[in-house]
């Protein structure tokens, strides 16, 4: 089972080593928030007790002490999500993760629209997500991941992988595809990076980020769960097989 953001007065008294990743500063607060705004990141919203929904930043009043979220209407997780007073927000900046508590969130409807209101931020912590190097794959490689789409069971995707390290994969998921949300677990996964290297494992799905509106289409971001030792020497090759080709083609 996925493990669940820990709320962040939690995360303080638990380990003193934690205050250099802590960001207080109110001007650099508002711009990381910015960032998640115009990036249209997708949020993972949830609570201790395992309610979780997804949203995204749509507006920024510090003025007022206020943090406005786009979530969906229909989605009906929300008022599980709502009864709970202790809501943790994260979300991805390409190697950055960010995670702040939701204080005094509320739901706003106006028409088919729908908000989440919330006390601006006061602190939230910077984590980097990835230590691991990572690769895109060359151009004419084309490498795919194989899975059952997590809720339509009956649906094969083969989404495209965008790059990868020892510990994850990026995919891309088609506009015209069925959503996947963030905390979600794909299994009996088959990522094909190349004719040697091809490996069986379980995907979590930490983030979700839209691209440039040309692609048309979202990156997933996954943990991959299971993976062998036989796999991980594969992988580690691959990166290494890559990352001298890549520096040749420059050359």
């Amino acid at each position: 089972m996925e493990t669940l953001p820990m709320p962040l007065d939690a995360m303080s008294g638990a380990s003193p080593g934690l205050a250099e990743f802590r960001v207080d500063a109110p001007g650099e607060i508002r711009g990381l928030l910015k960032q998640l705004a115009d990036g249209n990141v997708v949020l993972s919203l949830s609570s201790p007790g395992g309610a979780r929904c997804s949203a995204t930043v749509w507006a920024l009043d510090p003025g007022r002490g206020l943090l406005c979220l786009s979530a969906e209407a229909g989605d009906h997780r929300l008022p599980e999500l709502l009864e709970s007073d202790e809501i943790v927000a994260v979300g991805y900046l390409e190697s950055i993760k960010l995670q702040f508590d939701l204080h005094d969130l509320v739901l706003v409807r106006n028409g088919n629209d729908c908000a989440l209101n919330a006390r601006f931020p006061r602190e939230l912590y910077r984590l980097q997500r990835r230590n691991s190097f990572r690769v895109r794959p060359l151009i004419n490689t084309g490498p795919t991941a194989t899975l059952l789409h997590p809720v339509q069971r009956d649906l094969q995707l083969e989404l495209r992988v965008l790059d990868v390290s020892i510990g994850g994969v990026a995919l891309f998921l088609p506009d015209e595809l069925p959503k996947i949300e963030p905390g979600v677990l794909l299994q009996q996964a088959l990522v094909e990076l190349d004719g040697d290297t091809r490996l069986a494992v379980s995907l979590i799905v930490h983030h979700v980020t839209l691209l440039h509106h040309e692609s048309r289409g979202v990156r997933l971001g996954c943990e991959m769960r299971g993976l062998s030792g036989e796999g991980a020497r594969a992988l580690q090759c691959y990166i290494d097989r890559t990352q001298r080709r890549r520096r040749l083609l420059v050359l």
